[in-house]
């Protein structure tokens, strides 16, 4: 374990350090090695100043080679997590800054390139009242730079009870290095109930349905690691939770509140409106807004790597000089960051401020087109297409906030559908890598690029397509979206809101109609597209035929002639 002072670069695989600063620092330390696998990063301890805050002091993480890549996180003295960040190339910096307090802080780093996330296999979604959970390889140890996420969700109105049966992880007095962190929720960002290492048989507890469990290993000294069982129990009855509901996608927010709880606080649905007072909820057995992101009052803010949309429901009596009752606000956000939609409700009552969150998507696409115009989308599956056959990609975001942008930072080919080992770069950090790939300016909620048709070699039948989406503000001025390509070398890349991927496909050259499909059917349609292939099997075979009757004569005469006792000549010609 190397102890940096302030700042330095690291090229190994893999490396743990301890950090010791005083006040005033302003340190960078960047990690970049040529391993086409990613780096996950990981702060498994760290100790800032007392009551210092995000403006002055905290640690940036940043998805690239410089402090103008993209910002990938922050960690901050009220950071209620064990921060885990994952790079999106093999190049990442981060930088600690202190304030003037008179303090020794105190941070613990290791960090470890990794393959892809989507290899992981351990962790994964646990539902139902009760169930199990054993670290990999239990009881035997499990392996070095580990790092497996469990998401508990049981029945509704419901806790969890979790519960390690057998625990053995090494130990250290603040668990710097192999670790279970058990978060209150469905996210690993906030919410942390405890970290534990050693020896033990902790328990925990959830304040409602959904816990989230995570072992991170690093690379010595392991262990037989845990078994652990999960129970769930009914939540007690509250009249001061607030029944309210909000679902959040990327066209819309839907608000419902029940009757009972507005009655609970001595309003009905007369006394309840959102920021634009014309939009009125529908009402049944509950009072429900629903409304597109950008209507009604709602307000966007962009933070540089992330979008909220926030609205506030108003309870208020009406028709009166004075009243005696408590006036209540319902603060709803739709926070997209990174891969998800993140809602968010506040409630406040006199000061008093109450939360509740869960989880959605962006809903973004990808199809072929039959021509420039991007009219009409091809519906067919496989899409067969000619060799060197121009292509028309589009990529769609589903959204009714029009103050959005979407951009392709990278698109791969593969001849399989899980994108093996074997790819073909189209698009890469928003530089054409193939010659004949050529990319339409951004339009709205559309991105959109050309390419011909191509096939890999080995007689592979099909081409699959995964393209990384950026989405972008429109409004916000040298966006991401609006650079377009970007070397590594040169990477000054602007903030982008949220990042996903879609995948289109497959694509098969029509000549490998047959060795694809051997069904009837294509067979069918293998013969209607070549016509001149049929002519040209029938006039070879005529070719063929007349050959065999000229040397059956030429046999025959020759027969005769030696029967006679004449012996081989020259034939006469006729």
């Amino acid at each position: 374990i190397g102890v940096p002072r302030c700042g330095a670069s690291f090229h190994d695989l893999n490396k743990a350090f301890k950090i010791d600063l005083n006040a005033n620092a302003n340190c960078a330390w960047q990690i970049q090695r040529n391993e086409n696998q990613t780096i996950r990063l990981i702060f498994s301890y760290f100790k800032f100043a007392p009551s210092s805050s995000c403006e002055t002091e905290s640690i940036k993480v940043y998805d690239g080679p410089s402090t103008n890549s993209s910002l990938l996180g922050q960690v901050c003295n009220d950071t209620d997590a064990v921060p885990v960040l994952q790079s999106s190339s093999d190049s990442l910096t981060f930088v600690i800054t202190t304030n003037s307090v008179d303090f020794a802080r105190s941070f613990f780093v290791y960090y470890y390139f990794s393959p892809d996330t989507k290899t992981e296999n351990c962790g994964g979604q646990l539902t139902g009242p009760n169930g199990t959970l054993t670290s990999p390889n239990y009881p035997a140890p499990y392996p070095e730079f580990t790092y497996c996420v469990w998401h508990i969700q049981t029945p509704t109105n419901s806790k969890i009870h979790l519960e390690f049966q057998d625990f053995f992880l090494e130990l250290d007095q603040n668990c710097r290095f192999d670790f279970t962190a058990v978060y209150d929720g469905l996210t690993t960002n906030t919410g942390l109930i405890g970290k534990v290492c050693g020896r033990s048989q902790p328990k925990f507890e959830s304040s409602s349905n959904v816990m989230t469990v995570v072992l991170s290993t690093d690379y010595a000294n392991s262990y037989r690691g845990f078994s652990a069982r999960y129970t769930s129990s009914p939540l007690p009855s509250s009249p001061v939770e607030p029944s309210t509901l909000l679902t959040c996608s990327s066209d819309s927010m839907k608000i419902v509140l029940s009757k009972s709880y507005l009655a609970s606080l001595g309003y009905n649905e007369t006394h309840i409106q959102v920021n634009d007072p014309s939009c009125s909820p529908v009402i049944n057995d509950s009072v429900i807004f629903s409304f597109p992101l950008a209507s009604c009052g709602t307000t966007k803010k962009d933070d540089g790597h992330s979008i909220t949309y926030t609205n506030i429901v108003s309870l208020s009596a009406t028709g009166n000089i004075i009243t005696r009752q408590k006036s209540i606000q319902i603060i709803v956000k739709c926070k997209m960051e990174n891969n998800s939609t993140l809602e968010v409700v506040y409630v406040t009552k006199d000061n008093i401020i109450q939360n509740t969150t869960s989880v959605g998507r962006y809903n973004v696409s990808m199809s072929f087109y039959d021509s420039g115009s991007f009219s009409e989308p091809i519906h067919q599956s496989p899409y067969y297409v000619d060799l060197n056959q121009t292509l028309f990609a589009q990529v769609s975001l589903h959204s009714t906030d029009p103050n959005l942008l979407v951009f392709i930072d990278t698109c791969t080919a593969s001849p399989e559908a899980d994108f093996g080992s074997l790819t073909y770069d189209l698009i890469r950090s928003g530089c054409n890598e193939d010659d004949t790939v050529v990319t339409y300016p951004p339009v709205e909620h559309y991105a959109r690029f050309k390419f011909n048709a191509f096939k890999f070699l080995q007689s592979f039948a099909s081409v699959y397509l995964q393209c990384d989406i950026l989405i972008c503000d429109a409004s916000t001025t040298n966006s991401r979206c609006t650079q377009g390509c970007i070397s590594r070398q040169k990477r000054d890349i602007s903030s982008y809101l949220w990042k996903t991927n879609t995948v289109a496909g497959p694509i098969r050259v029509k000549g490998d109609l047959r060795s694809a499909d051997h069904s009837e059917s294509l067979a069918k349609a293998d013969a209607a597209e070549s016509p001149n292939l049929q002519y040209s099997f029938y006039t070879l075979s005529l070719v063929v035929l007349i050959s065999n009757i000229i040397i059956a004569v030429v046999v025959i005469l020759k027969y005769h002639k030696h029967q006679a006792g004449n012996g081989y000549q020259k034939l006469q010609s006729s």
